[in-house]
């Protein structure tokens, strides 16, 4: 997919620019927070910010010299402790000038302490608080929204919690460019706590973008692309998704393998194994990683047969550096062969990661009948077996597996999850009779039973008849052809279906309302038209040095309360088959085992969550207000006279020297200062100080 479309990109470019912007031809002192650092460094590299005149890069929590003589840029996360130490540097005096960018928007409470600070502060958006993780993928890292979000005892922090979510929705939605038209899931069952949450949501990202828009006239950007649109649904929207095995690459990896996640996505693995070379090391997985790119939304058959096809290229291609007797035809062999090709370090550390991950991958399918399993789980979640018939011996099916050895937990525990969800709910006995049957423990019960929170019906009572609910997205069975993949890839996300009607303009205005209506009542959208705009037709005119970005419709998809590897594929694959633009954008990502254990969190004290704002919050740091050590006196010493032979004063050396003759970036201290001169020519006239402005985020109401 084209990156000139990805939200990294795009992302970095907003902080590089924002930098650019403030710094003109001056050299500066960049200053950040704990978490700002962290926003800035998933998608920006040091040399990229120290290439624009940055001549050193400091946390604000840390100690650090003061430095009067030159100006500063900082870009901090709006939080209490942090506004706090910015008002005591400015105090200080610690620089010369300083311009604040602040990461999120600033509470009606932190604008009031910075409007009593003496100093006059330059203070503006910049509104980058998200974390894109993928070209088309975005996470807010905040695993703790999906209790805030469905636990009844979370209540009142919910509101506060979707007032931050709806900043940051927008904050991606302005850092593509994109004032888009918002719809929401609006769930036929409104039964249950939760089921307002995406229409409260909506309009708390219209209102955010409606203030944004007032605050800077000039947006949005005038552009050839159609108006985007803005998709806000929750996990209510698909209960199965996180539940059922996918077999495509970055899904069963995710689900089966001991991925790390942190700033980074890691896998340990052992690099050079069977070498004196070996080392354990943690193997990123990102979209600098080309094979990772390339194969991470195929079937794992088909990721195995193309690594082993490139392999199998590159030996051809390089006959010199490989024994021709050697198999090709096994992963072992390769990865054996593999470790003796020092020559390609880079290709064979790539291939050596994903040949290991397919691998182990293979190799609990196998150990753990997934086969079976998914057999099972595709005919409970989709309502037919692999005929497309109504199934008639499921449950005896699926106790067999319950009483296979090879079978683990969490996939017991995930199977008699999926058919209660199949039932539409069964009385409680029979949940225990399952679970006892699974030799699982009873208090896994709880997992099952919390469904209730978000819009399932997980039990019933003995003689109850429910009507069932109409399918959201009614869909004749196409039958694909009868190979096992297929099989066991039967199962479609809602989303596909969701973006499907979209697309085709046929998606129900009752169960996806719009924030605002559309002018013709909610007749067809004829803006989903490929190539229409409805927005300014002015061409964006690029600069020299920059690609011109195809003007393909943007749609950005947020699913509250985590969203699935699988939904992520379903996105990039649409936008290949509709030539969109989709963006998945999420609190975090849902693996299954990590939705089981937040299933428990719907039932416990809020007390016993850990949530981050019942947690002591951080305070400045007590250097803040040590005072300065005086500096030491100098000792005075007798000038001792010139030694004989001492090499003479280099006056000649100095008479040839002119004032921009090595010209350096002035003394910022630190081990961050690396940047080039200055680019040379006529300097620019000084850009005139823009008046102090809080306008934007002035509705809030705290």
């Amino acid at each position: 997919m084209d990156q000139a479309a990805s939200i990294v990109k795009e992302h970095h470019d907003a902080i590089i620019n924002a930098i650019k912007q403030v710094v003109q031809r001056d050299w500066r002192i960049l200053i950040v927070d704990d978490v700002s650092k962290k926003i800035i460094d998933n998608s920006v590299k040091e040399d990229d910010i120290l290439n624009v005149n940055i001549a050193n890069i400091q946390q604000i929590e840390e100690p650090r010299d003061e430095n009067s003589g030159m100006d500063a840029i900082y870009i901090l996360s709006p939080r209490p402790h942090i506004v706090e130490c910015l008002i005591l540097d400015l105090a200080k005096g610690r620089y010369r000038n300083s311009t604040v960018l602040w990461t999120g928007i600033l509470g009606r409470e932190l604008r009031a302490r910075l409007a009593t600070a003496p100093q006059k502060i330059d203070s503006r958006p910049l509104l980058i608080d998200f974390f894109p993780r993928e070209s088309h993928l975005v996470s807010f890292k905040d695993p703790y929204s999906f209790p805030i979000l469905y636990n009844p005892s979370c209540e009142a922090v919910a509101m506060p919690h979707l007032d931050a979510l709806a900043q940051k929705i927008a904050a991606v939605c302005i850092t593509l460019g994109e004032y888009p038209k918002i719809r929401f899931f609006a769930p036929r069952n409104n039964e249950y706590r939760a089921s307002a949450l995406c229409g409260r949501l909506a309009s708390l990202v219209q209102d955010e973008l409606d203030a944004y828009k007032q605050f800077k006239g000039d947006f949005p950007p005038p552009t050839t692309r159609p108006q985007g649109y803005l998709l806000i649904a929750d996990r209510s929207m698909d209960l199965m998704a996180p539940l059922v095995h996918e077999f495509t690459y970055q899904a069963m990896a995710h689900d089966l393998l001991p991925i790390k996640e942190g700033d980074k996505v890691t896998f340990h693995m052992t690099v050079n194994e069977g070498t004196p070379e070996a080392e354990e090391k943690d193997m990123e997985l990102s979209d600098k990683d080309k094979v990772w790119v390339e194969n991470r939304h195929r079937h794992m058959k088909d990721t195995i047969e193309k690594l082993m096809s490139d392999f199998q290229n590159f030996i051809k291609q390089n006959p010199n550096f490989t024994n021709q007797t050697q198999d090709t035809t096994s992963l072992n062999a390769i990865r054996d062969m593999l470790a003796g090709l020092p020559q390609f370090q880079e290709m064979k550390e790539a291939y050596s990661l994903h040949l290991t991950m397919a691998q182990e991958s293979m190799n609990i399918f196998q150990r753990r009948k997934l086969p079976d399993v998914a057999s099972v789980e595709q005919t409970l979640a989709t309502g037919l077996d692999e005929d497309y018939k109504k199934p008639k011996s499921i449950l005896e099916q699926m106790v067999r597996l319950l009483d296979d050895e090879a079978i683990t937990w969490v996939e017991r525990l995930r199977l008699i999850a999926i058919y209660v969800l199949y039932r539409d709910g069964v009385i409680t006995e029979d949940i225990d009779r399952l679970l006892s049957h699974a030799a699982l423990q009873p208090n896994e019960k709880i997992k099952i039973t919390n469904l209730q929170q978000l819009g399932a019906r997980p039990t019933r009572k003995l003689k109850e008849e429910r009507k069932p609910h109409p399918p959201l997205f009614p869909r004749t069975p196409v039958k694909n052809p009868g190979d096992e993949d297929n099989f066991l890839s039967r199962f479609e996300p809602a989303v596909k279906h969701m973006l499907e009607d979209l697309f085709n303009n046929i998606l129900d205005p009752a169960t996806f309302p719009f924030t605002r209506p559309p002018a013709d009542g909610g007749a067809a959208d004829t803006a989903m038209a490929p190539g229409q705009s409805l927005r300014s037709a002015a061409p964006r005119w690029a600069s020299a040095n920059r690609r011109q970005v195809e003007n393909r419709q943007r749609v950005i998809v947020f699913m509250a309360g985590g969203a699935t590897y699988s939904e992520a594929r379903i996105c990039y694959e649409e936008s290949e088959k509709r030539n969109r633009d989709i963006y998945l954008v999420s609190s975090h990502m849902l693996t299954p085992q990590l939705y089981l254990r937040q299933l428990e969190d719907l039932s416990m004290d809020r007390r016993r969550l850990g949530l981050p704002m019942d947690r002591p919050q951080p305070k400045v740091p007590e250097h803040f207000y040590a005072k300065p050590k005086p500096p030491p006196q100098p000792m005075q010493r007798p000038a001792a006279p010139p030694a004989a032979g001492s090499a003479h004063p280099p006056t000649q050396a100095m008479g040839a020297m002119t004032i921009n003759s090595g010209a350096a970036p002035p003394h910022a201290g630190g081990s961050s200062a690396r940047p080039p001169a200055p680019p040379a020519g006529k300097p620019e006239k000084p850009v005139k100080e823009k008046k102090k402005r809080n306008l934007f985020g002035l509705k809030k109401s705290s």
